[in-house]
């Protein structure tokens, strides 16, 4: 058995983003001002974001060129070893073939440097001196203090309170790098006062610590607010993942039959099945493609599609999507990275035109897939890609009872080297399954906002 590692050169590598909203049947519903229901245009969004990206955010160019400093500084990990996994596949007898693009190879060890270098980029371009951001596993604050520093600027970061607590190296690094971290709910902000005020054990959520630091950016013009999912441009600068990966399953002549992504607000998924679903809407291939979020927090496959706010206080657009309630709080699951109420408004209209599919998964079962993983592969995953392992697992052992060789590509979207409290509890047989319960749902999508029609 040989170890198929594909590489791309650096001259290789992508030079743009893909943006799918170019190739698309249908544009997605317009995000609207909160207060006049109205689409939003630049004006509203200027106080967050440096207009670069509020034009990537609305663009139906099929393509973004990268900028040279960008690229520079991508180069420091990119392009990303391409897998397959050929011990795994062993492991379970499969005749499938699984390929994972491992994006834990960055300085921040996940994909989300993918876009906090370029966020970082083109916000010091606009003169802005300060970031401000929130994080629940602490993947993305700690890309973010990373690409800061790349570029001269402050960065604060508010960290959903369960994960601070679970684990307490990202504090660390993220201060190595050079930013500044609090547990969210804050009493630094009215928005974290007041869920204290309700409840002072709260665990937080990522739609708190949203609106923790988009009230602190909100007061001053020489900060600005970062998110490192959800939004229109922060998938396109994702997209260097599967464009890499069309690059290297052609120099080994596969092509994927089954694309497989965990998903939390939606940027690892889109970064690495957009440049397919590309493909697959100009018919040159046809895979089908798999979203995979928590059991805990189920927003594709059991919240509801419409309006609502991305963050708990309700001082963001409002954004139609697949959303629980921006008053939903997940129970406190190892993957952190996941526990967001809504899911991207570009991936809901996605799955709404039925182009992608959607399965929600358990803790353990995750856990049990990123432990099998680590024994034949080698690598320890984030508790969030152990999801979308989970589902590739599904998948092959499935090929096994029907002899189908099926071409499966993931996402590897970061390791869990900082996790290993999580995986102490899964081996220790501490770690519990979570749930969202009928009634907890119907309470959760209660206070959505009331849109006419």
């Amino acid at each position: 058995m040989t170890t198929t590692k594909v590489l791309l050169d650096e001259s290789e590598m992508p030079t743009r983003w893909y943006n799918l909203l170019a190739d698309l049947p249908s544009p997605p519903p317009p995000v609207l001002h909160p207060g006049t229901l109205q689409p939003v245009g630049p004006a509203d969004l200027a106080p967050l974001f440096p207009m670069a990206l509020i034009e990537q955010e609305v663009t139906t160019e099929r393509y973004i060129p990268i900028p040279d400093d960008v690229m520079d500084v991508y180069r420091l990990w990119r392009p990303s070893p391409l897998y397959r996994a050929h011990r795994l596949e062993r492991a379970l007898g499969t005749p499938a073939r699984i390929y994972y693009k491992y994006e834990g190879v960055s300085p921040a060890g996940s994909h989300k440097p993918n876009t906090a270098v370029p966020q970082a980029y083109y916000n010091a371009a606009a003169g802005i001196r300060r970031l401000t951001t929130e994080t629940g596993a602490g993947q993305w604050g700690t890309a973010l203090a990373f690409a800061g520093g790349q570029f001269g600027l402050d960065v604060e970061i508010w960290q959903v309170r369960a994960s601070y607590d679970q684990k307490p190296y990202r504090k660390i690094m993220i201060e190595t790098f050079g930013g500044t971290i609090h547990p969210s709910p804050s009493t630094l902000t009215a928005a974290g006062r007041a869920v204290l005020e309700q409840d002072p054990a709260s665990p937080g959520s990522l739609g708190i610590a949203i609106s923790e630091a988009v009230e602190v950016a909100a007061q001053s013009p020489d900060t600005n607010y970062a998110l490192g999912s959800v939004l229109n441009h922060v998938l396109l600068h994702q997209t260097i993942i599967g464009e890499e990966a069309l690059l290297q399953l052609a120099k080994v002549g596969d092509a994927p039959d089954v694309i497989v992504g965990c998903t939390g607000g939606g940027s690892n998924f889109a970064g690495l099945a957009f440049p397919f679903l590309r493909e697959k809407l100009a018919g040159r291939m046809s895979p089908t493609i798999r979203a995979v979020e928590p059991a805990a927090c189920p927003s594709l496959t059991r919240g509801v599609y419409a309006y609502d706010f991305g963050d708990t206080a309700g001082m963001t657009p409002l954004m139609k999507m697949h959303t629980l309630g921006h008053d939903f709080i997940p129970d406190p699951i190892h993957a952190g990275g996941l526990r967001y109420h809504g899911m991207s408004p570009l991936i809901s209209h996605v799955y709404e035109l039925g182009l992608i599919e959607a399965v929600a998964k358990s803790q353990r079962e995750c856990f049990e897939a990123g432990v099998r993983f680590a024994r034949t592969e080698g690598i320890i995953p984030a508790p969030e890609p152990t999801h979308a392992l989970a589902a590739c697992i599904e998948e092959a052992l499935r090929c096994k009872e029907t002899g189908e060789e099926k071409v499966i590509l993931t996402a590897l979207c970061g390791h869990g080297h900082l996790d290993l409290a999580a995986y102490g509890a899964y081996l220790s047989g501490e770690l519990q399954d979570h749930a969202l319960s009928d009634e907890a749902m119907s309470s959760a999508v209660a206070s959505l906002p009331r849109i006419p029609a």
